[in-house]
């Protein structure tokens, strides 16, 4: 299916939760956090007050609560305004 945001928002495929701590510890599926990057999928025109910053294929950081989850082809995804991203990751 294909989806194109509509003025502001943006689409983002959320990163994989981590599955294991730096000291090796397994997380169990209960205890993992929701991701709080992801890669930018679509993005709209933007408004006349926003201009769009971000583009395809940029990584993102984003707010805890921010965007509506979604699921395209059996994929979680998250739309959202682009002002809930807090950063382009480097």
């Amino acid at each position: 299916m294909k989806i194109k945001p509509l003025a502001d928002r943006v689409l983002v495929k959320p990163a994989a939760a981590e599955e294991k701590t730096v000291s090796g510890i397994i997380i169990p599926d209960t205890a993992k956090e929701k991701p709080l990057k992801g890669e930018v999928i679509a993005v709209g025109k933007g408004t006349k007050k926003e201009e769009m910053v971000v583009k395809p294929g940029d990584k993102v950081l984003y707010g805890k609560y921010a965007g509506t989850e979604i699921e395209l082809d059996g994929v979680e995804h998250l739309i959202m305004r682009q002002s809930d991203i807090l950063a382009i990751l480097g």
